[in-house]
This record gives C-alpha cells, sequence and structure tokens, in this order.
C-alpha cells in the first residue's frame, strides 16, 4: 500500500486570515491526504519541528498581510539546514506577481494566487510528491 501523502498547513506570523487555507487544508484532506493543520501564528521553528515529527511530504503555507518573502528566505534557510530539501513547498494568498520570482528562487515550488482552484492546488500536489517518490526510489 503506498504511504499517503502528508502535508503541513498553517500561517507564520501575525496574520489571522485563515479561510483560505482552512479550505486547501479540507481539499487536501478530502483528497485522501493526512493534513496537520497547525492554525495561524506559528513561528518558522514550530512549523519545521513539525515537519521533522509529522514527516510530512508538502508544507503549504498562506500570506495574506505581507512579509512573505522574508518569513519564506528564512523559512527555506531552515528547511535546508535540516536536510529536508526533499519536502514540497507550497504558498498562497496575496502575493504581490513581482515577488513570485524570487519565492521561487528561493525554493518555494509553487505560488497560488487568489481564484486558484482547489482541485488545481490538489493536482499538483499528488503529481510533485509522486516525482518526489519516484526519485526517492530510483535514486536507491
Amino acid at each position: 500500500m503506498e504511504k499517503k501523502i502528508r502535508v503541513v498547513t498553517g500561517k507564520i506570523g501575525l496574520d489571522d486570515h485563515y479561510r483560505g487555507i482552512i479550505a486547501i487544508s479540507d481539499a487536501l484532506r478530502n483528497a485522501g491526504m493526512e493534513v496537520i493543520y497547525l492554525g495561524a501564528g506559528q513561528r518558522v521553528e514550530v512549523v519545521i519541528n513539525t515537519v521533522i515529527h509529522e514527516d510530512a511530504d508538502v508544507v503549504g503555507l498562506s500570506f495574506l498581510c505581507g512579509g512573505q518573502v522574508k518569513i519564506m528566505t528564512k523559512f527555506m534557510a531552515r528547511l535546508s539546514e535540516q536536510d529536508l530539501d526533499h519536502v514540497l513547498v507550497i504558498i498562497g494568498g496575496i502575493i504581490h506577481p513581482q515577488e513570485i520570482p524570487l519565492l521561487k528562487e528561493i525554493g518555494v515550488k509553487e505560488v497560488f494566487l487568489p481564484g486558484t482552484s482547489s482541485k488545481d492546488v490538489v493536482k499538483f500536489v499528488v503529481q510533485e510528491v509522486e516525482k518526489r517518490r519516484g526519485l526517492e526510489l530510483n535514486q536507491r
């Protein structure tokens, strides 16, 4: 039996707009994934520790009030320090289009803007995790 996709979702910082991340968490859960929703007001270290503890395949974070480039730069550095480069990182929310290339450059795999279908997010996550798992199997 194939291992279920494990996803950690939440919001880092003081931004407490949570409707989008809850909708995406529900969509991922309804697609058969194990979702660990941390809620709003999280710190980078808490999310990283949860990824480790839960052996997560994916991290999904939401931003609506800015600061995502600074936060994600720190987050991606900490993820790398913990040898978690294999974890798929996606973010969503109100992201200025000019910031998207920089976010991808630091390691965020995809940025989902308002209006993105939850089905598209689910499809993306499934495809990316399958690719990553396939690469792991080929490297063994």
